[in-house]
């Protein structure tokens, strides 16, 4: 009998356990950790942070779902693992040892880079149903005070989406409250152009969205570092192809939401060099192995994936929800191979497949594969993009409290875009 303890439960993790309770069977015991007991569904944080959804409008409690599964659970979250003696530590003090370990955390926001950056800084995140709530707050005080918005992503981070989709949620916002009129906006980002999304564009990305920056008076400035953020106003570096500062911008703000990068949790960045790349996340092979570690799969935010292309700044790739449930449904697919003495065999899809609103409207992207050159690259605009989002919150959500192992992102998306199996 093998024990499978899965880090983490959220749309890597949460997916991971139920794939690999269905494909394992109950003769072999699975375990989610997690340093919280609910699950956010992380792609609503933008309408949180506006008002558009509440906290429980997204988050269900976790261990009444897998006890069903018949799944152990623990909150205590993991402050070591013991790689070495296939054992992990957890915060409340208690020990457990695994047969195979699926490390699915999330990353750690690194704030701390650039000085006033955060919920302790200066600047509104999305990145947490927590920080979306306390985003709210601030934006409830911002719309009686109104003035200059500061918006985007720092550099190094590898995750924009969210930051462009805020965007437009908070125009959107303030249209329909009739003081747009009050608010002067600026996208800030480390991305080389707009719409470069961390995947070196996908169709006319670029043009799709400067349009539509144009159209709600949105103006950008790119190649851009945020060397320090006070109250009320960041310091933005513009560089030029040789990463050489060309102009210095001092942007005032009544309101700032700020993407920041991401690094490894503790737990994963202390596995040592071998095992991490310098930035604490975990090495995979291309059956989601670590190579020092091959009894440890890494899936999601938290996995190395090296950038598209080499870009004046820093530019991280993104890891979106359908490729992390490729990740998960590779590594129990190995997992269940090596516990019946066969060879690896699953690869992950790394493909990315998204629905991003943009308050009035929506876009969607594909890119297959990820990394150019693609044999499939399109973005579409519509209203029917929109719709497709919030109906998936829901229908992710619902699977997620019927235990479901069957490929969510992939029945959706699939079928709702008519592309047909991306495998």
């Amino acid at each position: 009998m093998a024990h499978i303890i899965v880090i983490g439960a959220s749309t890597g993790g949460l997916p991971a356990a139920y794939e690999a309770r269905a494909a394992l069977g109950k003769e072999h015991d699975i375990t989610v950790v997690s340093n919280t007991p609910a699950f956010h569904f992380v792609p609503s944080n933008p309408w949180v942070a506006i008002g558009w959804r509440k906290r429980e409008d997204i988050s269900f409690d976790i261990e009444p779902y897998l006890s069903k599964k018949g799944i152990t659970f623990s909150s205590a979250g993991v402050n070591e693992i013991k790689a070495e003696e296939n054992r992990v530590l957890l915060g409340d003090g208690t020990t457990l040892n695994y047969d195979f370990l699926i490390v699915a955390t999330g990353p750690k926001l690194d704030f701390e880079a650039i000085e006033g950056l955060g919920p302790e800084g200066h600047t509104e995140s999305i990145c947490s149903v927590d920080h979306a709530e306390k985003a709210y707050v601030s934006w409830q005080d911002f719309v009686k005070k109104p003035g200059p918005i500061v918006v985007g992503a720092v550099q190094a981070a590898s995750c924009y989406g969210p930051a462009y989709e805020f965007a437009f949620i908070m125009n959107r916002a303030l249209r329909k409250a009739k003081i747009r009129d009050q608010v002067p906006m600026t996208f800030v980002t480390s991305e080389p152009y707009i719409g470069h999304l961390g995947l070196g564009g996908v169709g006319d990305s670029k043009g799709l969205l400067e349009s539509e920056f144009r159209n709600n008076d949105i103006k950008w400035i790119t190649n851009a570092k945020v060397s320090k953020v006070t109250k009320g106003k960041m310091i933005v570096e513009e560089v030029n192809d040789q990463a050489e500062t060309i102009k210095t911008h001092q942007l005032p703000f009544n309101y700032s939401m700020m993407l920041p990068a991401f690094k490894g949790v503790d737990c994963v960045a202390n596995l040592g060099d071998e095992a991490v790349n310098p930035r604490g996340f975990i090495k995979v092979d291309e059956y989601q192995r670590n190579p020092k570690y091959p009894n440890i799969y890494g899936v999601g935010v938290c996995i190395a994936i090296a950038p598209v292309e080499a870009t004046p700044l820093p530019v991280g790739a993104p890891k979106t929800g359908y490729m992390i449930e490729s990740m998960a449904t590779a590594s129990v697919e190995n997992i269940k191979a090596v516990i019946e003495g066969k060879e690896v065999h699953a690869k992950a899809t790394w493909n990315a497949i998204c629905l991003a609103d943009l308050g009035h409207s929506g876009a969607a992207f594909v890119a297959m594969p990820q990394i150019p050159p693609r044999n499939t690259a399109w973005m579409k605009k519509g209203k029917w993009v929109r719709i497709a989002k919030i109906g998936f919150e829901k229908y992710f959500i619902y699977k997620m409290k019927k235990g479901s192992s069957e490929p969510v992102f992939e029945k959706f998306f699939l079928k709702l875009l008519g592309i047909g199996k991306t495998k």
